[in-house]
């Protein structure tokens, strides 16, 4: 077989492929064995009958029709393979005429390409990681939130008032201006954090100095914008409230010394407390850094491409991206309506989501194409050959070929250029680390 490619427009490559007469008559003989084998032909035994008596029968257009399809199937994939060709979507064969017996057979087809941007610097992309291993502020951090699981709220005696250092249960009752009950804020004991979060500080101003069995009540005017949890909804309403002060409470957090933590814990002293949260801390990083990274290189990447995504390209990355979530939903056990409400959007947000991802997808795709060819990265048939037995298949040969055969070899390739494509941009990125928590410090 042989073939020659010619670039379009458009982003668009015909290929021209011509496939020699002995094989098309092989091709010839196997669909006559074929048809010979389908059908009764009366006075022949199944899959003896002439081929005159097959092309009385169905027609000889139709053997060819078939011959002609079967030659086109088995020489795409292979056209495909030799020239190295990375097709998006489907390719478009025209009506080709039917082979000739005896004669080679030449036929086109045209196929959607990615088109080759170059992206405004191939220089190291510059990225911020966190440090590889733990940071005294990390495990800080770490012993903190393990302290605060037995820190205990003691009730106070009757004289104790309550204050921005104290907490309480207070039961509630909310109306609106109508009279009707606020569900979401009425309860018989709510735990009170000053400066929590879900009241605001008007509420905070009004409950602050109460006593135990203290009742109050009051309204608040919810301004527009409120940010407390429990208020936002009411924005713009007034809210009566009847508050009771069940109990005040003082918050005990217990003193980190090595006998506590040898009788908590099972350490000897709390430098081994801490060494072990350090090493498990490193080995966290250790497994997530490297992904990190790698969004942030691809990150950087992307901004480098400036040039719009193909309409088929970006289309190809949406169902690939819609298919894999619907397959992760089968595996999880959940219904899409369920993952919609959990995410608090609707259908038309999630498709809006996927088209952006979609499109973030391509250009990822497109700026590793480009850092590839700029900076000669290439795949080897040994690469090929490598990927099919690290896949653990029980015959890596076997399954190559069929792949081969089926013309699915370039969407490995493709995948082995990127990864190699990334690998390189990772190596090549200059890191600068930023210790997130102790800023935050």
């Amino acid at each position: 077989m042989e073939s020659s490619v010619e670039i379009l427009d458009g982003n668009k490559t015909k290929v021209t492929v011509t496939v020699d007469a002995k094989a098309v008559d092989e091709k010839v003989k196997r669909v006559y064995r074929e048809f010979a084998g389908k059908y009764n032909f009366p006075g022949f035994r199944r899959g003896k009958a002439p081929r005159a008596v097959i092309d009385n029968a169905v027609g000889r257009e139709t053997v060819l029709a078939q011959v002609t399809e079967d030659v086109i199937n088995d020489a795409y994939p292979e056209a495909v393979e030799c020239q190295r060709l990375f097709p998006v979507g489907s390719p478009d064969f025209g009506n080709p005429d039917p082979v000739v017996p005896g004669e080679a057979f030449t036929f086109e087809f045209t196929v959607g390409m990615k088109p080759e941007v170059e992206l405004t610097s191939y220089e190291p992309v510059q990225i911020e990681l966190p440090p590889a291993g733990a940071t005294e502020a990390e495990v800080d951090n770490e012993v903190e939130a393990l302290m605060r699981h037995y820190e205990t709220y003691d009730n106070d005696d009757s004289s104790s008032v309550l204050t921005e250092d104290k907490y309480a249960d207070l039961k509630m009752k909310a109306t609106k201006e109508d009279g009707s009950e606020i569900a979401a804020l009425t309860s018989d004991a709510r735990f009170f954090v000053p400066a929590g979060g879900l009241f605001s500080e008007a509420f905070d101003r009004e409950v602050l100095g109460m006593k135990k069995d203290e009742t109050k009540t009051f309204s608040l005017d919810i301004p527009e914008g409120e940010s407390a949890v429990l208020l936002s909804d009411l924005a713009g309403q007034t809210v009566n409230f009847e508050v009771t002060c069940s109990v005040v409470k003082t918050k005990h957090t217990p003193e980190l010394t090595d006998e506590w933590v040898k009788d908590t814990f099972g350490f000897d002293t709390v430098d081994s407390l801490k060494g072990d949260i350090e090493k498990s801390i490193t080995e966290q990083k250790d497994a997530v850094i490297p992904r990190i990274k790698e969004n942030a290189c691809a990150a950087k990447l992307v901004e480098r491409v400036e040039d719009d995504v193909p309409d088929d390209m970006a289309e190809e990355a949406e169902s690939e991206l819609l298919q894999d979530f619907f397959q992760q939903l089968q595996r999880q056990g959940v219904s899409f309506d369920a993952y919609l409400a959990s995410r608090g959007i609707d259908s038309d947000q999630f498709k809006k989501d996927i088209k952006m991802q979609a499109q973030d997808e391509a250009k990822q795709q497109l700026a590793l194409d480009a850092w590839a060819r700029k900076h000669g990265i290439e795949v080897t048939d040994a690469d090929v050959s490598l990927e099919f037995e690290r896949a653990g298949v029980e015959n890596p040969k076997k399954m190559e070929e069929e792949w081969r055969r089926a013309g699915r070899l370039y969407l490995l390739r493709e995948g082995i250029m990127r990864r190699k494509a990334m690998e390189d941009v990772m190596d090549k990125a200059e890191v600068t680390e930023v210790d997130l928590t102790s800023q935050d410090k």
